[in-house]
């Protein structure tokens, strides 16, 4: 097209309301949209992090608090259903809740959560935990920025994920009758090759989603983003935690 086809184009776009098509200023205001998703994605799985991490601190500080809960294996067990029931709610009515009920439920669970971790602060040491800490943070880190980045299309790595995430679950139970430690190096192990996957997967289904995403419905796709790369966290945390932990 020469000079004057496109300014003749241009003068016919103003007269009938519209503007030329623009797609570098389109994608540049797409990916500051999906930006500014994934930031307040980031934003409320690190505050969910912060309330579990100081949620597990006052418990363990507070020994009638302690004893009443990991002396009552009823109150325990109600406590790891009652997590998985939020979980449940929020997955399944996120299209019917709020912004700010999906939100507070986010947090509730981030508080159940903190509550049955403090068990961890009484079998490994601060030193193992902030170590394990650090690493997970480093290779969460790098994973998420690779999901978010990578041009190749993660969803059938993500198909098999969860498939392995399924057996792992299966001989979890099966090794809690079993109490074999070489197996259970094995499942920790699988436990942290798993995650480390679903948090690049995760990360970049998010961004997927994020790109289809109205303003109406960031709030919740930022709650539910956020609850997908905080269970990678966790879990990540804890499988490593097995293998760099050591007993007291």
């Amino acid at each position: 097209m020469n000079n004057y086809d496109y300014n003749l184009d241009e003068l016919n776009a103003k007269r009938s309301g519209y503007q030329p098509y623009q797609p570098i200023d389109t994608e540049r205001s797409l990916s500051s949209y999906v930006s500014r998703v994934m930031r307040s994605v980031y934003a409320r799985m690190f505050l969910g992090l912060l309330v579990t991490a100081f949620t597990s601190l006052f418990i363990a500080g507070n020994q009638t608090l302690v004893t009443a809960i990991f002396g009552s294996k009823f109150l325990f067990f109600g406590l790891m259903i009652a997590e998985l029931g939020v979980v449940i709610v929020l997955s399944s009515m996120i299209n019917k809740l709020s912004s700010a009920t999906a939100a507070l439920l986010f947090y509730l669970y981030a508080i159940l959560n903190g509550v049955v971790l403090t068990s961890i602060l009484f079998v490994y040491s601060p030193a193992a935990i902030f170590k394990t800490f650090l690493i997970t943070a480093g290779t969460f880190g790098a994973m998420s920025i690779y999901g978010y980045t990578t041009k190749q299309d993660l969803s059938k790595i993500g198909s098999y994920l969860v498939m392995a995430l399924i057996g792992l679950i299966v001989c979890s139970i099966v090794n809690i009758f079993l109490q074999s430690t070489g197996f259970d190096w094995a499942i920790s192990l699988l436990g942290v090759a798993i995650f480390v996957g679903l948090t690049a997967w995760d990360t970049q289904k998010i961004k997927a989603m994020a790109m289809a995403t109205d303003e109406e419905n960031v709030g919740k796709l930022a709650t539910m983003g956020a609850l997908s790369l905080y269970l990678d966290f966790i879990n990540l945390f804890l499988y490593l935690l097995r293998i760099f932990g050591r007993d007291r």
